[in-house]
């Protein structure tokens, strides 16, 4: 586990993201320590995504509030395109959902990181194609000189998405993000891409946001979870902790949705995520909370500290007037 004595490298305060009349991100606050692996775990439509794009600054037609404040950067919400572009493969770098769509069929995937190599760091053509070879080498792919001529769709999803993780890792970033990287891949492949990137990012001493559906997953692959629901952090602390003591309600239904050795079932939590223009006052989960009280209906719950456990205070946060 982490020390969270380490210096945050971003710092998030009061995130929220507008579009039109809804609010798809409602004051997200969290952090994220030099080094640090962190999960963002949830239903589809909690914000996870959002987050990582916000982050980016690639959310067209979006009203964007809060801060988030990158060491040596500033506050990325603040800065300009211009400062932006300086960012964005050098310090901060993404890793897509479906590689087949972000990688360009019109070029070659050796193209496209030499591209990225020659732009952002200024090597001439033949330090930058010896520099993919390596980067290719390094994440994985077989043959990695003869892959350098070949098109996205002559490579499988997996090799895809080791493509991607070469370029988002060209630069040595000091934070990347991954936006659920495994989404559409066999589930074979899933777990060797997750250790992959662990790898990459731990050996670089780069800190990772992982978007991610599957709470087992993120309690094994990184250091600290951030629960979302529609919009909001309901839960958030060291892995193991989320994972043994959670408190919040909907903490525990995603925990009852991983199968387990020795389990007869899995049970799913009831219900849907309400549609924003019916979003409750209060606790946004209220209309599908086993534990619900009267108040949570018009009372929205502060983030608040766990009690300490056996071995000390915790760096564990949640928020819900009738906890487990």
């Amino acid at each position: 586990m982490k020390d969270m004595v380490t210096q945050p490298i971003l710092s998030l305060r009061d995130l929220s993201v507008h579009r039109g009349a809804a609010k798809i991100l409602d004051r997200v606050t969290l952090s994220l320590a030099e080094g640090e692996t962190l999960a963002l775990v949830g239903e589809s439509g909690a914000g996870k995504s959002t987050i990582a794009t916000a982050l980016m600054r690639l959310l067209d037609g979006a009203k964007v509030e809060g801060s988030a404040e990158m060491t040596g950067a500033g506050d990325l919400l603040a800065l300009s395109e211009r400062q932006m572009v300086k960012l964005r493969g050098r310090r901060l770098s993404m890793i897509f959902q479906d590689a087949g769509s972000a990688l360009n069929p019109s070029y070659t995937v050796g193209r496209q990181l030499i591209t990225v190599l020659r732009r952002n760091l200024g090597l001439s053509k033949a330090e930058a194609r010896s520099r993919a070879i390596e980067l290719f080498t390094s994440v994985g792919i077989n043959d990695p000189e003869g892959r350098m001529s070949a098109y996205p769709h002559q490579l499988s999803g997996g090799m895809q998405q080791r493509v991607m993780v070469a370029i988002a890792l060209a630069c040595n970033p000091d934070l990347l993000l991954a936006d659920e990287p495994t989404s559409a891949l066999d589930v074979t492949i899933q777990a060797q891409i997750v250790r992959l990137i662990l790898a990459q990012t731990k050996s670089r001493g780069a800190s990772c946001i992982f978007v991610l559906h599957d709470l087992a997953l993120a309690s094994q692959s990184c250091d600290r979870i951030v629960v979302l629901y529609a919009g909001q952090v309901v839960e958030a602390g060291p892995s193991r902790d989320i994972l043994e003591r959670h408190r919040h309600p909907y903490t525990k239904q995603l925990k009852s949705c991983v199968l387990e050795i020795g389990t007869k079932d899995i049970t799913a939590p009831e219900g849907t995520v309400p549609p924003h223009s019916e979003m409750p006052v209060g606790c946004r989960f209220a209309t599908r909370c086993p534990r619900a009280l009267p108040r949570c209906a018009g009372e929205a719950p502060p983030l608040q500290p766990a009690r300490a456990g056996a071995d000390g205070p915790l760096d564990h946060h949640f928020a819900c007037w009738n906890p487990e």
